[in-house]
Parts: structure tokens; sequence; C-alpha cells
């Protein structure tokens, strides 16, 4: 079975009857979300959760069969209820849509790594993206296009957020590098002396912004089209 599908999907529920387990897996879970939190996903082990809960490892494989589970239901538990969005246009929509994925990234960077493990996806997951995806009904792009440009704004908030991990201004720590070898060499590269010394006048840290006007403004020119064809 693919990681985390029964834990996601098939949950186990106590019975009503008889005293509720001291350990199960949303208290496992609550605590492995701590450490990446605090330490990255590099921190979390079955050993150091049971370390953390005053259990033995074995103990937590009765409710949790492996790490690779375990990641599975952080993930999804990570990204959380999807927001509902406010009424608008397609564009408001996913503007908005964007800048709160944008905050939970922000809020639990892990997520730029457990993503990407192979697992199944879960409802949290999949509420984001049925969300977004919602967005762009009756805008005439197909649904292999509304797939794809639900992927392309993902990648960019990916891209900033990754950037953004290691630092609270990536752009500006960026520049501070860049203008010191700017000075040094910038006889070597004008076009790029340039540019920098214009965008340092108007300001840094525009990159999501940016990216994410540009996508939507060529969604715009697609769906259009589609609306004259």
């Amino acid at each position: 079975m693919i990681a985390g599908a029964k834990l996601l999907w098939e949950p186990h529920t106590p019975g009503a009857r008889g005293p509720k387990p001291v350990l199960g897996v949303d208290r496992i879970v609550a605590v492995a979300i701590g450490l990446a939190d605090a330490e990255g996903l590099g921190a979390v082990s079955m050993q150091r959760i049971a370390d953390e809960l005053g259990f033995t490892k074995m103990s937590l494989y009765r409710h949790v069969p492996s790490k690779a589970d375990l990641i599975a239901v952080m993930t999804d538990q990570g990204f959380g209820e999807p927001a509902v969005l406010a009424e608008g246009g397609w564009r408001d929509q996913l503007h908005e849509w964007c800048l709160l994925m944008f905050a939970v990234l922000q809020r639990h960077p892990w997520l730029l790594d457990s993503s990407l493990c192979p697992r199944v996806w879960g409802p949290c997951e999949l509420g984001w993206v049925e969300r977004a995806l919602t967005a762009l009904e009756g805008t005439g792009l197909t649904g292999g296009e509304r797939l794809d440009a639900v992927a392309t704004l993902t990648g960019h908030l990916r891209a900033i957020a990754e950037q953004a991990r290691n630092s609270s201004t990536p752009e500006a720590d960026f520049s501070r590098t860049l203008a010191a070898v700017m000075a040094a060499h910038g006889d070597r590269f004008p076009s790029m002396a340039a540019a920098f010394s214009d965008a340092a006048e108007g300001g840094q840290d525009n990159a999501l912004e940016f990216g994410l006007a540009r996508i939507l403004d060529g969604l715009a020119v697609l769906i259009d089209r589609r609306s004259v064809d």
C-alpha cells in the first residue's frame, strides 16, 4: 500500500467503550510536526518522537506502521484544511489562494521537503488543489490546462519559499552580496550592473508578487483566447 494511504483515508477510530488510548496517531504526528517546525524534517525520527513522548519506539509502530506513513500524515496535516476563498473572479481567487498557500509554506518550511516524498495525497492537500481548480472552472481551460496552471503557480511559490527558508529577506541578502561583486566587477557585466542599480532604487523582495502577476497575466491571455475561439 502506498505510504500513508490507510492512515489518511481510513483513519483508525478507537471504540466508544473502554479507556481512550494514551498514545495515538494524532499525538505522534503533533510531536513530529513540532520537531520539524523547530529543527527541520531531518530531526524527525521514530526514536526521537518516542523519547519526546516517553514511550518505546516499537510502541509508535502500533499506530504508525513506518516513517513513510508518518511523513505522509505529517504533510497532509501540515497543509491543513484549505482556506475558503473570497468571492470574486478567477484571478482574484487564485491570487488569494497563492498567498494563503505561501503562508503555509512559510509556517512549515519542511513541507518543501516532505511534499516531494513518494506518498499518497491526503484530503487536506487535495482540498487545496480542489480550491484552485474550482476557481478556474468556467474559464474555458481544459482539465489538463487547469492542472498545469496550478502546478505552475505552485512551482513559483515553492521557488520563493525555498529562497526564504534560510532568510526572512532573501532578495535583500542576495543584493548585499551582489552589490560587492558589482562594485568590483560591474564593468564586465554592464547590463547586470544597470539592472541591479535600477532594482535597488525600486525596492527589493518583489519576486513573489511579480511572478504571480506574470503567471496570471499569461493565464488571462489564454482564457481570453478561449472565449474568442
